[in-house]
């Protein structure tokens, strides 16, 4: 990781979004520009917590330690997510990692001065504790599923997921993902993910070219989410 020269889109970062006017110049004195090459860590699970990141270009996993020599994905980050975030309380380490999918770069702001312009900041305040709340739902929604929802059902609902965050493009989800990551994202092995996925796709719902997954069927896939959810 590398110092970067250049700046970041205000607009789209959460923290120089919401701040106040008035907040903007410290904002530009304290920031700092890092650029990443696609692999490259941004922070390993256990390092001591130095600040929080925002995302300006690029994409990233934040995966941890799940067993002996596995690795759980617990969300994808893109341009204006927030990364860091989970090593902010009391222990001051990162209980997770970020490592680049491909080239990106990152805005860092240290922790005093987050907090700081969290005391300063009510709309920030207030829109940082509601992405905390959501971020809770969604990891309380994907240990249960990971409990009681079959493999290929996690699949099907993490294609909606990704194609809702990314987008499509050229018909296909604007995000490339290799079928280990997808086993990883999913919580089983990388021969279950590509045997069930080649199940969504011989059932028609689903076509894939290397890592790029299209939804034919959503209607259908949804369903089968649904139904899955339900059973629990």
């Amino acid at each position: 990781m590398k110092l970067a020269r250049q700046s970041c889109d205000m607009d789209a970062c959460l923290l120089c979004r919401l701040c106040l006017p008035s907040w903007k110049p410290a904002i530009t004195a304290n920031k700092k520009h890092y650029a990443l090459k696609k692999g490259e860590l941004l922070f390993s699970e256990g390092d001591p917590v130095t600040g929080i990141y925002f995302i300006d270009k690029g994409r990233m996993k934040v995966h941890k330690h799940w067993g002996r020599d596995k690795e759980l994905i617990v969300r994808f980050a893109a341009s204006g997510d927030i990364v860091g975030h989970r090593g902010i309380g009391t222990d001051h380490t990162y209980p997770v990692s970020a490592t680049a999918l491909e080239a990106t770069t990152v805005c860092h702001f240290d922790l005093s001065f987050f907090q700081d312009s969290l005391q300063v900041n009510n709309s920030l305040l207030y829109e940082l504790m509601m992405f905390y709340a959501r971020e809770l739902q969604e990891s309380e929604k994907r240990m249960r599923n990971l409990a009681h929802m079959s493999v290929k059902g996690r699949i099907a609902q993490a294609l909606l997921h990704l194609e809702k965050k990314f987008g499509t493009k050229d018909g296909f989800i604007n995000f490339p993902l290799s079928r280990q990551d997808m086993a990883s994202y999913t919580g089983t092995t990388y021969e279950t993910a590509h045997r069930m996925l080649q199940e969504l796709v011989q059932e028609g719902w689903v076509t894939s070219e290397d890592k790029r997954f299209s939804i034919l069927q959503p209607a259908q896939l949804q369903l089968f989410v649904t139904a899955q959810e339900e059973g629990q």
